[in-house]
């Protein structure tokens, strides 16, 4: 179980205290100054430390220590409930799916605001026409196998990550299924969306993505 991390320490606590036990938490410290990674020790966690800022390097940087047959990915803000993860890892665990994503579904008002939400839409639909896998979200809970990610090779390393393992999961012919997750809102400020430049680096580093 992978967790990329940048100042999550009030998120920390919930995020691992829900963890199913059959999942070996793997944080992936990101250069927090909040210590972050004390408390993740603290509760329990691997940490591994990964100084080249990103989003993309630190999720590659987990799928790097991680030793498990299955890998699933979850943002550490508390906005995607780990309980959950068992919907995810299943069909990959039984063999239904190769790679699989967690279709957020708002469970409070406000927790995905429109402009995300339309802006995610319109990358969903670009996906579809880019790759012909019927998606409706890119899913930043997600589980596939491990060795199998690694053959991918993905290069992005900053915010087009998630972006480029779908497509090359499509191109590669995996199947990819989604299913639904409770999405609420994030605890702390948004590294992306919270930022200008946050935002258009996203969307520069996915826009990337999708023209190769």
């Amino acid at each position: 179980m992978i967790f990329p991390c940048l100042d999550e320490a009030e998120a920390l606590p919930w995020v691992l205290g829900r963890l199913p036990r059959a999942f070996r938490p793997i944080v992936v410290d990101n250069g927090s100054v909040d210590g972050s990674a004390g408390i993740a020790r603290s509760l329990g966690a691997v940490v591994v430390s990964e100084p080249h800022r990103g989003f993309g390097a630190a999720c590659h940087r987990g799928l790097s220590a991680a030793t498990a047959e299955v890998v699933c990915f979850c943002d550490c803000d508390a906005s995607l409930d780990p309980r959950q993860l068992p919907l995810v890892a299943g069909p990959v665990l039984s063999g239904a799916a190769d790679l699989v994503l967690g279709r957020r579904r708002p469970v409070i008002r406000g927790a995905w605001p429109l402009p995300a939400r339309l802006a995610n839409w319109e990358l969903a639909r670009r996906i579809r026409c880019r790759t012909g896998v019927r998606v409706r979200d890119l899913g930043p809970m997600r589980a596939a196998r491990r060795e199998e990610l690694l053959q991918l090779r993905l290069a992005d390393r900053r915010c087009g990550y998630a972006l480029e393992m779908l497509v090359r999961a499509a191109d590669a012919g995996w199947r990819v299924r989604e299913v639904e997750v409770d999405y609420r809102p994030r605890i702390g400020r948004s590294k992306v969306t919270g930022t200008f430049r946050g935002y258009w680096q996203a969307v520069r580093d996915m826009k990337s993505v999708l023209a190769r």
